[in-house]
């Protein structure tokens, strides 16, 4: 089964079962020992696209907003590595501190489970439309300044509805917050720290 190692502040990393490894918006935190396969970035600011810190396989695919969102029109990816087949699709982020037109969120399919990573936004319509697709997994941004605050962010994981929603992106400058990750309440709530990897 794929597991998920959250970094802390709005970094994460993916395993397929079968090694296929993903960073999405590397920048904080341990666990960047695996060479990546693919990278997701979300936006150009610095917390979010620390591309050099990451060891890379000789095949490393960098993926931007930039190519997620080529052609003014939001992507679906298919990635293809050994036995592995991804889909990453791009999906609409912003707020008054992120132009939408440089900035994305990505849905990831890997190992038949669904994984939300919403980068740095505040509530978006095409939120409205995820419950059908019934996400496994929800990490959504709230540090109530940069992007949404928390009742804003359990607004929207409720929209979302996601299997379990994961808080993070909680406290400019810092890797986490246990404070405001407790204050998250919602059904399916999955608070995660720094270090800690989960089999999805």
């Amino acid at each position: 089964m794929a597991k998920l190692l959250y970094q802390g502040h709005g970094s994460f990393r993916v395993e397929s079962e079968a090694g296929t490894v993903i960073y999405f918006d590397p920048y904080a935190g341990e666990g960047y020992d695996k060479p990546a396969h693919f990278i997701l970035i979300t936006h150009q600011h610095s917390d979010h696209n620390q591309v050099a810190m990451v060891p890379k396989t000789s095949n490393c695919r960098v993926i931007t907003w930039e190519d997620a969102l080529a052609g003014g029109e939001q992507q679906t990816l298919t990635l293809e590595h050994g036995s592995d087949t991804l889909v990453v699709e791009a999906v609409e982020a912003g707020n008054e501190n992120h132009d939408p037109s440089q900035c994305v969120g990505y849905i990831l399919t890997i190992d038949d489970v669904s994984i939300y990573g919403a980068g740095d936004t505040s509530r978006t319509g095409e939120m409205e439309t995820m419950r059908t697709r019934k996400l496994d997994y929800a990490l959504l941004p709230a540090d109530g300044v940069y992007n949404m605050d928390l009742d804003e962010a359990m607004e929207c994981a409720l929209v979302i509805g996601a299997r379990h929603t994961i808080p993070i992106h909680l406290k400019p400058g810092a890797l986490f917050s246990r404070e405001r990750a407790e204050k998250f309440n919602v059904p399916g709530r999955l608070i995660l720290e720094p270090g800690q990897e989960i089999t999805l």
